[in-house]
């Protein structure tokens, strides 16, 4: 079965951009960002995941992948 992984812990750290750091750029609570650096999210919300995108000016894929389980 595939599944989705947030890859945002690798990313944030190569980019030398902290959890705190992430949250204050995004407006997004502390303990939700670190969900997704821990990638214990088990709902995606579009609406967070845009914020966060644009606060890294990144591509949805530099934080997600789809793994094999």
């Amino acid at each position: 079965m595939k599944v989705v992984r947030f890859c945002l812990a690798e990313y944030i750290d190569a980019k030398g951009i902290s959890r705190y750091s992430l949250a204050k750029r995004t407006g997004i609570q502390y303990h939700i960002i670190d969900s997704y650096y821990k990638n214990k999210v088990y709902r995606l919300d579009g609406y967070n995941l845009g914020r966060i995108i644009e606060a890294l000016d990144c591509q949805l894929t530099d934080i997600l992948t789809v793994v094999e389980e």
